[in-house]
């Protein structure tokens, strides 16, 4: 009996622990995505990391992407950043923004 409960007891704290892990993992998520748009023009990489699927090195890779060919005209622009393909863009398009365009002539 004392064998069934001790093995009872390891399980139960096994999965409190896996539960736990799991509502941090969602509380993080939902950290991450915000009702306001991130504009990929002039995010810093800390700011751009609040996007889900963005690392700080995805993040570091936009940033040298945008000094390096100036601004991105569409959201669809990010896709030429290295890491960043079709599905992890599918994810970000209702997050990000690229500005409102300039006005000219």
């Amino acid at each position: 009996m004392r064998v069934f409960m001790t093995k009872s007891l390891a399980v139960i704290v096994a999965l409190g622990f896996l539960f736990s892990c799991l509502g941090v993992d969602h509380v993080q998520a939902m950290q991450k995505t915000s009702s306001k748009k991130i504009n990929i023009n002039t995010a810093s990489v800390e700011e751009l990391q609040q996007l889900p699927r963005i690392g700080a090195q995805v993040a570091q890779r936009i940033v040298d992407f945008r000094e390096k060919n100036g601004r991105f005209n569409r959201i669809e622009d990010l896709m030429k950043v290295r890491g960043i393909g079709e599905n992890t863009f599918s994810k970000l398009k209702n997050l990000i923004t690229v500005g409102q365009k300039s006005k000219t002539g």
